[in-house]
């Protein structure tokens, strides 16, 4: 049995508790229109480079554009967080989002028509992404008391997933009656809502002497790796995710399967729409049923268990996939119900392994810490996409997608033999920020 908080009452629908929290609220707010437009730009990126090239190649070299600043600026951004006033980090990074927004409108407006200005803007947006990311999650833990701590980053993980539904389908509709540049217009002035928010935080100045010992630079880095190698329970949360994610992740599989699989035309369609959003609305709709999480005090058994719920849902979209047999029929339902399963089960392991940083980690790490945390989140589906793909050109979807979602579950098993010490955890007694 999962422990309980005691005293805790039974809940069914989110725990919106964190929302009575001023700041938290302004920056929940304006993270739901924030991701929308954000969805837009991810949307219009990759349209606008097949455009000027008619080659994929392009855009798939846009994933590379995108990664390397996430991993540098990811890293670093978290040492600026832990040497520096973290709502002045905010504003600077909201700031260059808005920046490299506008750029990118100008660029689609003027009609500049130049396939490296835009991987490049790309590049300019994702460094500051990457600064932002790590920086708001070292936030929320002195804004809330560690109790609240789950609840918080359920509601934030809901909002995300949420934009990644509506961002796309609204930019599907938009195209038919406003050109790229539009798009790229509507997000640069969605980027002024987390601006608005940040101004209005209270002053977050770093906490014990990090701005005299570790500095800005590597050192400061080294010092975050240092920490996490001697602490199993934090580096275990990085491990199982890149266990989920480079294994179970399919979504590189999802053109070949809607084709194949699923009878869906070759250039994507609506098959394709659906299988890309399923796992987006499961982590919604786990997300409004997450009044539970709050109570869990396991939190180590928990992580492992919505894993193994994630690598069995993907064994079973690889299997609808396979007696599908191009027909969509019953098996495009139960494949979309396996990836809903899993994006739900994905929504409650990364909710209970942020707030597993948050809690287990000192204030004057947390910053370089939830970088290492941006680094795993964005590079673990991106090595994924690289795995699927090529085992799947050796031994078909079916294989690649049912075997990614068994290793997971074997994955889990190792963890729980090899770090006792994460399925032990517990959330700490004291609650206090």
């Amino acid at each position: 049995m999962l422990g309980r908080i005691p005293g805790s009452r039974g809940r069914l629908f989110a725990d919106t508790t964190p929302l009575r929290t001023p700041d938290f609220r302004r920056l929940w707010l304006a993270g739901i229109v924030t991701v929308v437009g954000a969805n837009l730009t991810i949307f219009a990126v990759p349209v606008q480079l097949y455009a000027l090239t008619q080659n994929s190649a392009y855009v798939g070299l846009s994933g590379v554009f995108a990664l390397v600043p996430l991993i540098v600026f990811g890293l670093w951004g978290g040492a600026w967080a832990d040497a520096m006033d973290r709502r002045v980090l905010l504003i600077i990074a909201s700031v260059g989002l808005a920046a490299a927004s506008v750029l990118l409108w100008v660029q689609a407006l003027l009609n500049v028509n130049n396939v490296w200005v835009v991987l490049c803007l790309l590049s300019v947006q994702q460094a500051f992404y990457a600064i932002n990311s790590p920086t708001r999650a070292a936030a929320i833990p002195r804004m809330l008391p560690g109790d609240q701590l789950a609840a918080a980053n359920s509601l934030n993980m809901t909002v995300m997933q949420f934009g990644a539904i509506v961002g796309p389908l609204l930019a599907g509709v938009m195209l038919r009656w406003v050109d790229l540049s539009t798009l790229y217009l509507i997000d640069a002035i969605f980027c002024f809502a987390p601006i608005w928010a940040t101004f209005r935080l209270a002053p977050m100045p770093p906490s014990g002497g990090v701005q005299n010992s570790s500095g800005w630079g590597f050192r400061a880095v080294l010092d975050g790796f240092r920490h996490l190698s001697g602490n199993q329970v934090v580096l275990m949360s990085f491990v199982v995710d890149l266990v989920a994610m480079v294994f179970g992740m399919p979504r590189a599989l999802f053109p070949q399967m809607a084709h194949e699989s699923f009878g869906g035309p070759v250039e994507g369609g609506l098959t394709m729409a659906l299988l890309a959003a399923a796992m987006s609305v499961g982590a919604v709709a786990g997300g409004v049923f997450s009044g539970w999480l709050p109570r869990i005090r396991r939190q180590g058994v928990a992580v492992v268990a919505s894993i193994v719920v994630w690598g069995v849902a993907m064994v079973g979209f690889g299997l609808a996939g396979g007696f599908a047999r191009g027909s969509a029929g019953v098996f495009l339902w139960i494949a979309l119900g396996c990836l809903a399963i899993g994006g739900a089960a994905d929504m409650v392991s990364a909710a209970f392994r942020s707030t597993i940083l948050q809690q287990a980690t000192s204030d004057d790490l947390r910053g370089r810490l939830q970088g290492v945390f941006t680094v795993v989140v964005a590079g673990g589906p991106r090595l994924a996409d690289a795995a699927h793909g090529a085992t799947a050109a050796v031994v078909g979807t079916t294989a690649a997608a049912a075997g990614g979602g068994a290793l997971v579950v074997v994955g889990m098993a190792g963890v729980a033999l090899l770090a006792p010490a994460f399925l032990r955890y517990r959330t700490p007694d004291d609650t206090k920020p």
